[in-house]
């Protein structure tokens, strides 16, 4: 069964009820346009939520260069968004729904409380009662004939023609909360040109562990490493061993790089330094100290601390004949290399890489190919390693979107 609504001069339709729609849908109404929020699940902002699980991380404290160079190649075309709506507006918005936050040791940027629900319920509360509506459990299937927007609800469909569309649909990582990519193919029949969506902030795997490593060791942390690309700059941090591979921050940090190593190559190979307070020359005069009848492993305890997951892991990984040179196994310990060969799934990942082509709209963020139909958030061609980036390039692009719709709007 099939409805039409009437078309309103003054009526805009928001597809995707995240961070990104939501913002704005918030610029839209207090423009005075009448907004409809349509999301296919049972409520709105269920990644935002996800996110603020073990602490809502709002954004970044960095001064803006470090920021934006976060974005990497797509900098320059983040960056207007960026200096429209940046770390610190973000902050000042937030502090306008009466949430406080302070700035962690990290720089990271939090609400007082952690939690990112009260965050959302005042957000939501404020845009009910500047009129905007919100449809949940109402999928968007694509376009009708005569441009209209198709929409899914319960047993029925039905037709809307709003003056202007965004969508807001995320990427393709944790589907179970609403965002799995379907819109890709809608696009592309309309002749949007899509980069292909890719894991970011993700998991990588190994050939195989050893059966000690996944039974004993999956899941186990990694903890005061450096890691690096095969003779890059190494990063301090940790990260995680997993029945397949490795993940965590460190791991997401570089997500891109290994990736793009891979897409290239057909594998990475990371440099993990297991003792990153020491040099390499002490390393090895520790190691050529007499052992006398103990074991190599309690010899490499009391003399550099390693045992547990990081002996495990150099046994593993390094050749069996550096157990017997002092300088092989110090060259082991200081950069020992682990090969990755493919992402773990991307509905496992964070973020995504991909999506609409920055080069596919105008600066406003409407699509060359269909004019009147905007996009924003996620489900565009940019990344950004975790950190508060992801939530505040989604928040600004929400925001430029929301403007460039309102301008486009009263033209002429």
């Amino acid at each position: 069964m099939t409805s039409k609504t009437p078309s309103s001069a003054q009526s805009v339709a928001i597809i995707g009820g995240g961070p990104a729609g939501l913002m704005a849908a918030e610029v839209l109404s207090q423009a005075g346009f009448s907004v409809e929020v349509y999301d296919g699940m049972p409520s709105v902002g269920r990644k935002f939520l996800l996110a603020g699980v073990g602490g809502m991380n709002i954004t970044h404290s960095e001064a803006y260069p470090a920021f934006v160079s976060r974005y990497a190649e797509r900098a320059p075309m983040i960056a207007p968004l960026l200096r429209g709506f940046g770390a610190d507006a973000l902050c000042e918005w937030i502090h306008g729904l009466g949430i406080e936050t302070f700035v962690g040791t990290s720089g990271r940027v939090f609400p007082t409380d952690m939690k990112a629900a009260p965050l959302l319920r005042a957000w939501l509360k404020r845009l009910r009662e500047s009129g905007v509506v919100i449809h949940t459990r109402h999928r968007w299937l694509g376009w009708n004939a005569d441009g209209s927007l198709r929409i899914a609800h319960a047993e029925s469909e039905s037709a809307h023609k709003p003056a202007a569309t965004l969508l807001a649909l995320g990427g393709a990582s944790w589907s179970r909360l609403g965002s799995d990519g379907t819109w890709v193919q809608l696009l592309q029949a309309q002749g949007v040109e899509i980069a292909a969506l890719q894991a970011a902030n993700c998991g990588f795997e190994v050939t195989a562990w050893s059966e000690l490593m996944r039974s004993k060791f999956g899941g186990a942390p990694l903890k005061n490493i450096a890691i690096g690309l095969e003779g890059q700059t190494l990063r301090l941090g940790e990260c995680v061993l997993t029945e397949t591979g490795i993940e965590g921050s460190l791991i997401y940090a570089l997500s891109a790089q290994i990736r793009e190593a891979i897409n290239q190559q057909g594998s990475a190979t990371v440099e993990i330094d297991m003792l990153p307070g020491k040099a390499l020359g002490d390393v090895q005069k520790a190691l050529s100290k007499p052992r006398g009848s103990r074991s190599m492993s309690k010899h490499l305890h009391s003399q550099l601390n390693i045992d547990g997951v990081k002996a495990a892991l150099l046994r593993e990984l390094a050749p069996r004949e550096a157990f017997d040179d002092p300088t092989r196994l110090a060259q082991a310990i200081k950069a020992l290399p682990l090969t990755l060969i493919k992402p773990r799934p991307i509905d496992e990942a964070i973020s995504t890489a991909g999506g609409v082509r920055f080069e596919a709209m105008n600066p406003q963020l409407m699509l060359n190919a269909l004019p009147g139909v905007f996009c924003a958030g996620e489900m565009i061609d940019w990344e950004a390693p975790t950190g508060g980036y992801l939530l505040t390039a989604c928040m600004a692009s929400g925001r430029t979107a929301g403007l460039g719709i309102a301008q486009w709007l009263r033209r002429g």
